[in-house]
């Protein structure tokens, strides 16, 4: 039964192919500095509702300010944009948001470089991006920003993959498990790059502990039973795929899911005692 799933999975595990990476919210990183209630506040809010709204509404504010409170328009603008999938435009908007922030506000500019890093992977411009990363870490150590920084080099590792450098993106994740060591997708992220390589014994270990973290995230299960079924594992593979159905019915997660099930075949019955 195993080898029936094997080719399939073994495909994914190229040196070139990007590691798991979540649908791009960029918004997500402003939370953090927004105060409320604030006109980022509404106008990120917007984004959400009407994000071609939102592009003119930041484009009308940055025409009228200078310094932080341009960069707070920048940052709208760019968020907007990336709801509409104008990659380019958006990784513009970030990086003159990064600039307009002030230089005391070392966190602050590294999250709006890392959000215009995000913007350049999405465009599968992965140089750009890694590019973009260091400047965005160098600011995250500065302010002491220990979380920031764990999410960076996360970052780090997905753009290091993108350009097949998988042993420098080893490095970036050890950072972010060392810096970091509460956020599940440093360890998922973790366990994919070495079930890759080869090393599952090391890949298992991870992503236990990816889903100690978080118990109920679909992508977790899913690499779970990858690093099963390639272990040998058809059992443990089986349960790690049907608990991802059971816990986001209807997904893409789900779908990926019952497809591997479909490919190992009915379970095997139980030998006569």
């Amino acid at each position: 039964m195993i080898l029936s799933v094997l080719v399939p999975l073994l495909a994914q595990v190229g040196p070139g192919t990007a590691l798991p990476q979540a649908p791009v919210e960029i918004h997500h990183r402003q939370q953090q500095s927004a105060p409320e209630p604030s006109r980022l506040a509404r106008c990120l809010a917007q984004t959400k509702s009407d994000p071609a709204a939102a592009i003119d509404l930041a484009l009308i504010w940055r025409a009228s300010e200078t310094g932080a409170l341009r960069a707070e328009a920048e940052q709208c603008l760019g968020v907007a944009q990336s709801r509409t999938g104008r990659w380019s435009e958006a990784e513009e908007s970030f990086i003159a948001a990064r600039d307009d922030t002030p230089v005391s506000e070392r966190s602050l500019r590294a999250m709006r470089g890392a959000m215009a890093a995000n913007a350049a992977l999405a465009a599968d411009r992965a140089a750009a991006a890694l590019a973009l990363l260091d400047i965005a870490r160098s600011d995250a150590l500065d302010a002491a920003d220990s979380a920031q920084a764990g999410e960076i080099a996360i970052d780090r590792a997905r753009a290091l993959v993108a350009l097949e450098r998988p042993a420098e993106a080893a490095a970036a994740l050890a950072e972010a498990r060392d810096r970091s060591p509460g956020n599940p997708q440093a360890w998922l992220l973790s366990a994919t790059l070495a079930r890759r390589d080869g090393k599952l014994a090391e890949a298992q270990s991870q992503i236990e502990r990816a889903a100690e973290i978080n118990p109920r995230d679909p992508e977790i299960g899913l690499e779970a039973g990858v690093i099963a079924v390639l272990s040998g594992r058809e059992a443990a593979a089986r349960q790690s795929w049907q608990s991802v159905i059971a816990a986001a019915p209807g997904s893409e997660a789900a779908k990926t899911a019952q497809g591997y099930l479909d490919q190992l075949g009915p379970a095997d019955a139980p030998s006569p005692r």
